[in-house]
């Protein structure tokens, strides 16, 4: 999995746009509390901590596949490992669902690259981006 914040979507939270002061500073609650939800309304599985939003996992669903597209960190949770414990905890529960999940995501590919255990989530037909498809015939 790499670093690199630039293939990652931003994501905005409520929390960011109120008129609260910068909170570049502040320290983020603890990130053992994290909470990961479908918001099916939006297409976007939602990592929070402490009731704040902390990251996201846009994505679509056709049929019985889950096409992961963009996945995104608020900047005072980065470097937490946020990103991995949301897409580990997206996977599981698709694998648990009995769906597949195709990669467009690049951020996500490189962490299924990194964590073949996952290898069995991507769809068999259509896994997605050039770096998961790496691990389709493990």
């Amino acid at each position: 999995m790499t670093d690199d914040a630039t293939d990652m979507v931003t994501l905005t939270s409520a929390d960011q746009e109120s008129d609260a002061p910068n909170q570049s500073g502040a320290i983020a609650p603890d990130t053992d509390d994290l909470t990961i939800t479908d918001n099916r309304d939006v297409g976007i599985y939602e990592a929070t901590i402490g009731g704040r939003t902390a990251a996201g996992l846009v994505y679509n669903q056709v049929g019985n596949r889950v096409i992961l597209m963009a996945a995104s960190v608020l900047p005072e949770f980065r470097g937490k490992g946020i990103a991995g414990r949301l897409i580990s905890g997206v996977l599981d529960e698709l694998r648990r669902q009995g769906k597949t999940a195709t990669v467009s995501c690049p951020f996500t590919a490189a962490f299924v690259n990194a964590h073949p255990e996952y290898a069995d989530v991507l769809d068999p037909t259509f896994p997605g981006s050039h770096t998961a498809r790496h691990w389709r015939g493990h």
